[in-house]
């Protein structure tokens, strides 16, 4: 099993940054590749970032792309999210994301979800 809990929701202007963070337990974390999802109500869920194991691949959605960076410090068992130039159409419920196979449209483990506003 891996536990997942994110922090640093909240609510920002448009235009503002907000960083995430996702701290695993459980299994060795390098061992998971470590995403994070976004989703708003009545709609699906949307993948927004990637990161593999060992940090040297990353992934992203058209939609963040030069806004969202993911990293991961394996040595703090933690992943995060740096959003910049924050839209009010990234208004979401970010779950942060753990699977062996990298496997973003089903992913194994899920974090209980971080709230992020944008306001304009």
């Amino acid at each position: 099993q891996v536990r997942l809990v994110e922090s640093g929701g909240g609510l920002v202007q448009a235009g503002g940054s907000l960083r995430l963070s996702c701290a695993g337990s459980g299994r060795p974390f390098s061992s998971y590749g470590m995403g994070w999802i976004r989703q708003v109500p009545a709609k699906e869920r949307e993948f927004v970032a990637g990161i593999s194991g060992s940090g040297a691949s990353t992934y992203y959605a058209d939609s963040v792309k030069g806004r969202f960076t993911i990293s991961r410090d394996n040595g703090k068992n933690t992943v995060y999210l740096q959003m910049n130039s924050l839209k009010p159409e990234d208004t979401a419920v970010y779950y942060c994301v753990a699977d062996y196979y990298s496997d973003w449209r089903r992913p194994t483990y899920w974090g209980q979800g971080t709230p992020v506003t944008v306001s304009s």
